[in-house]
């Protein structure tokens, strides 16, 4: 038994460099689109500033009318209108910041997908029978999703940096000493941050990989249910497929402990302990001189908008570890070399006869294991050959080094007494066809499958026909001829 299928979720952590790495090509993937975050930032800033204003307008009314007593309901209505305003501002631009900041994120991942997407295309079928289909399907929907949930964590930190700076110019301002008094919380703030980081990135990392494995067990028990079903493995399927979902399970259990311990519950005891702070100092300077309590209303604010979004920010922490693992994932295919056999094609080589031979071809799937060796055979123009013998022999591997699903090791495949590598692959895809034992439809409606498949070759007999049957001007009027070009 593999051990490594069984080891802790702490036992792996992506290197800060290698973070550092995936971070970045993740910012290149998007910086086709980086007006949008550009002006999600301007207006994070403005809602930063509006958020300086707000505190203070209630803090004038409080402590220049509201106290004193000089004040009347045309003074109430102008702060009430006042705030009121801000307020709407505020909300329209938080609308604004949003919509582009989301916009951005899923126009990067719809071309991110699509990369990927392309890239499993130029895959050589030896990718395909290493990885699970599962596993695939994971890394294009959920490794691609997370990115979404990575940019959201990005949109809370500008928001929670305009905020903090913000909201702690705001406090400066109101009073010095007990703002900096605040910043003793920071450095364990930051020890809280740098330990979740380092922590979660292994947990993450397994997590994603159990994820997958699942989806892999998913689908090849459900594609497969009839040959399980067939040969009673029904029980064991299950017993294989409840140990994956427990490694899963626990793996998840493993993180939201440390969510727990490290995220919310620790910013609102920071949190608690600032506001213990500034109105323990306020007031002991009570006792000694007058506090307006406006004052007090308005750093208790800034407090909270200093503190507030930092909480956002920390729950966002965990996309951070889930956008860096699925990038690692995601890249790993994107930087794969398992390409499909690479042609060599010389201009003017085509398929004419059809002579195919092979002189002493040797193949093998994994490198080691020879499954055709020294194989050699002609056939000839017009000449059917029937390949024969028991289920292993290298019937399907004849076919499948013909048809250029992979590369073969020694020896040489001809066609028309030229190499095979001297042909395109379109070349070889037009003169050669295969027929599936399993029968299987492309996705789509048939009519779209149809004109794929058969559209160059309606086209090709169309123009040898339609002047022979007078369609030219038929197809012109109706203008079918435009829909064919």
């Amino acid at each position: 038994m593999d051990n490594s299928k069984h080891e802790s979720a702490w036992s792996k952590s992506i290197p800060f460099g290698e973070q550092m790495r995936i971070i970045g090509r993740l910012f290149r993937y998007a910086a086709p689109y980086k007006w949008y975050f550009y002006f999600s930032v301007g207006f994070s800033i403005a809602v930063a500033v509006i958020n300086i204003f707000l505190p203070r307008i209630i803090q004038v009314y409080m402590d220049s009318h509201l106290v004193v007593g000089h004040t009347d309901f045309a003074v109430m209505w102008f702060f009430a209108g006042l705030y009121l305003f801000g307020m709407i501002v505020k909300a329209i631009m938080q609308f604004v910041q949003s919509y582009l900041y989301e916009m951005g994120a899923e126009y990067m991942l719809e071309h991110t997908r699509r990369r990927l997407f392309s890239k499993l295309h130029t895959l050589g079928m030896r990718y395909f029978d290493q990885t699970p289909s599962g596993s695939i399907l994971s890394r294009l929907t959920n490794d691609t999703m997370a990115f979404a949930n990575f940019w959201a964590l990005f949109n809370s930190l500008v928001v929670t940096v305009s905020a903090m700076v913000s909201s702690f110019i705001a406090m400066y301002v109101v009073d010095i000493k007990i703002s900096l008094w605040l910043l003793v919380f920071m450095p364990f703030l930051f020890v809280m941050v740098w330990y979740y980081q380092r922590y979660s990135t292994r947990v993450y990392r397994r997590m994603r990989e159990r994820l997958s494995v699942l989806n892999a067990k998913l689908a090849e028990g459900i594609t497969g249910i009839s040959v399980i079903q067939q040969f009673r493995q029904e029980k064991r399927i299950n017993q294989e497929f409840n140990g994956t979902n427990d490694q899963y399970y626990n793996t998840r259990k493993a993180m939201i402990r440390i969510n727990s311990l490290l995220l919310n519950p620790m910013i609102n005891l920071f949190y608690a302990l600032g506001t213990v702070l500034v109105l323990g100092m306020f007031g002991v300077r009570g006792l000694h001189s007058y506090v307006a309590a406006g004052v007090i209303y308005a750093f208790i604010t800034y407090l909270n908008n200093f503190y507030n979004p930092m909480s956002e920010m920390m729950d966002r922490l965990s996309d951070f570890q889930d956008g860096v693992v699925a990038g690692s994932r995601v890249f790993r295919i994107m930087d794969d070399d398992t390409l499909e056999p690479q042609q060599h094609p010389v201009d003017g080589a085509e398929i004419t006869r059809g002579k195919i031979e092979f002189r002493h071809v040797t193949f093998s799937y994994d490198g080691k294991n020879p499954v055709l060796h020294d194989v050699s055979f002609v056939a000839e123009p017009g000449q059917t050959v029937a390949l024969v013998g028991e289920t292993g022999s290298g019937k399907t591997s004849i076919i499948n080094v013909m048809m250029r699903f992979y590369e073969f090791g020694e020896g040489q495949i001809l066609i028309d007494d030229r190499n095979i590598r001297d042909y395109s692959i379109s070349e070889l895809r037009k003169k050669m066809g295969l027929v599936l034992q399993e029968p299987f439809m492309f996705f789509g409606r048939w009519l779209q499958i149809f004109e794929c498949l058969m559209k160059k070759l309606v086209i090709k007999r169309l123009e040898q026909q339609r002047d022979l049957c007078k369609l030219t001007s038929l197809l012109k009027r109706y203008r079918i001829s435009k829909m064919l070009e």
